[in-house]
C-alpha cells in the first residue's frame, strides 16, 4: 500500500477531469497549431479555448498569457525579460531571501551581469516589510519580484500593496504564484501585479507546463528565441495536450475556489493540534494565519526530520522544499526567519490537497506521534549548534 500523501507542495497528481481532457490531444488531435488545415486548427482551437480558462482564472486578457514549461522558466523569463527590456531605465532588481530557488538563482546570474540586486530580509514570521520595499526602492529600480506564499512555511506575503507601491513609482511588480495559484485568489487586478508565474504541477495538472501573465504594455524581452509562436514571445512549438490539461486544471481550480472550501485548512488545523500535543516540544514555522490553507511547517525539538521522515513508511512528507531535499543543512527559508539551527533540522513540511481526508490527517498524526516518540526514546537528537 502507499503512504498517505501529505507532499502536495512539492507537486500534485493530475486530477482525472485534467487526464480525460489532454488523452485527445495525444491522440486522434495530434496536429500542429501552426499548420494551415483541419489537423492544425482543431489544435490551434484548443490552445486558445486553455489559453481563455488560464486568464479566466486570473482576471486578465487570453493575450496577456503565455505558456511555458513551467513555473522556473516563467521566472527566468519575467526577471531576464524585465531587466534586458528595461535596461536603458536602470538596473537594479529587488527581492528577498526567501524565494524559490528559480528567482534567486536568477537574480544571482543577473549580478554577475552588471544588475544590482536588493535582497530584502524577513520577520520571523517569513513576512517581507512593504515599508523596507519602499526604502530599497531608487531611481535605477527596474523590477521587484516577490513570491505570493512561500512554498516551504506557506506565508502569503502583502503583494497587493507591494504591487501598488510599484505602480505609484513606474516599477514592474512580478510575482511568482506557484503555490498560491489553485488555493488562494490571484486576480491579477487585486494583486497589482504586471506579471504573474503559474506552475502546473502545483495545482493538479502536469510537469513541464506553466504560464507567465503579462499585463498589457509591460515591456517584457523575449526569452526564447526561434519562430513566432505564443504572439512572439516564447519560441517553440506548442505543447497542444499540456497546455490544454493546464486549462482545465485552471477551470477546475476556479470551480474549487467559488466554493469556498474550508476543509482544508480545518484538517491543517487538526493535524496542528494533534501534533502539538507532543510533550517534547513543537515549534510552529510560518505565519499562523497568514498562510496557505493547506500547509503545515513545524519544527521537532532534538529532532533530525530526515531521520523521522526515514521512519514514516506510512507517510509521505518533506523536510522543506522538494527543491532542497537531500541536503543536511537547514533550509535558508528558515535561518533567514531567524529559526535556530537545532530547530531548522527538526523541520518537516506537511502539505494537504484537495482529496487529503480527516481519516488520513489522524493515521498520518498517529505514526508521526509513534516516530517522534521512538526516536526521543532512543535519543536521536539533531546536530548541535556551532
Amino acid at each position: 500500500m502507499n503512504p498517505l500523501y501529505l507532499d502536495y507542495n512539492a507537486t500534485t497528481p493530475l486530477a482525472p477531469e485534467v487526464v480525460d481532457a489532454m488523452l485527445p490531444y495525444l491522440r486522434e488531435h495530434f496536429g500542429n497549431p501552426s499548420s494551415n488545415h483541419v489537423y492544425g486548427w482543431e489544435a490551434l482551437g484548443a490552445v486558445g479555448d486553455a489559453r481563455a480558462q488560464v486568464a479566466s482564472l486570473l482576471g486578465c486578457q487570453p493575450e496577456e498569457l503565455i505558456f511555458t514549461s513551467g513555473g522556473t522558466e516563467s521566472n527566468n523569463h519575467a526577471i531576464r525579460g524585465v531587466v534586458e527590456a528595461q535596461r536603458e531605465r536602470g538596473n537594479q532588481v529587488i527581492t528577498c531571501q526567501i524565494e524559490h530557488p528559480a528567482v534567486l538563482n536568477t537574480c544571482k546570474y543577473l549580478e554577475r551581469h552588471g544588475c544590482e540586486v536588493t535582497y530584502l530580509p524577513v520577520d520571523r514570521y517569513g513576512l517581507v516589510d512593504p515599508e523596507a520595499v519602499r526604502e530599497a526602492v531608487t531611481d535605477r529600480t527596474v523590477l521587484i519580484t516577490l513570491m505570493h506564499a512561500n512554498n516551504e512555511v506557506g506565508t502569503i506575503e502583502p503583494i497587493a500593496e507591494i504591487g501598488a507601491l510599484a505602480r505609484e513609482r513606474g516599477i514592474v511588480c512580478h510575482t511568482d504564484a506557484a503555490q498560491s495559484v489553485g488555493k488562494l485568489a490571484t486576480r491579477v487586478d487585486d494583486l497589482n501585479v504586471d506579471l504573474l508565474t503559474i506552475a502546473g504541477h502545483k495545482l493538479y495538472a502536469p510537469k513541464g507546463i506553466g504560464a507567465l501573465y503579462i499585463r498589457e504594455g509591460t515591456q517584457v524581452a523575449k526569452f526564447i528565441h526561434g519562430a513566432g509562436h505564443e504572439s512572439g514571445r516564447r519560441a517553440g512549438t506548442e505543447n497542444v495536450p499540456y497546455m490544454v490539461a493546464l486549462g482545465k486544471a485552471c477551470e477546475l481550480a476556479a470551480a474549487w475556489l467559488a466554493q469556498e472550501h474550508p476543509e482544508v485548512e480545518q484538517l491543517r488545523d487538526v493535524l496542528r493540534e494533534r501534533l502539538e500535543a507532543d510533550p517534547g516540544g513543537v515549534h510552529l514555522n510560518g505565519h499562523p494565519q497568514r498562510r496557505l490553507p493547506n500547509t503545515l511547517n513545524v519544527s521537532f525539538e532534538g529532532i533530525d526530520s530526515h531521520t523521522l521522515i526515514s521512519q514514516l513508511a506510512g507517510v509521505a512528507v518533506s523536510a522543506g522544499s522538494a527543491c532542497h531535499e537531500g541536503l543536511s543543512e537547514p533550509s535558508p527559508v528558515l535561518t533567514a526567519m531567524g529559526v535556530v539551527r537545532e530547530l531548522a533540522l527538526g523541520a518537516v513540511r506537511f502539505s494537504l490537497g484537495r482529496s487529503t481526508t480527516r481519516l488520513e490527517i489522524e493515521a498520518a498524526a498517529r505514526e508521526v506521534a509513534e516516530a517522534v516518540g521512538q526516536l526521543r526514546a532512543a535519543g536521536k537528537e539533531a546536530p548541535t549548534t556551532t
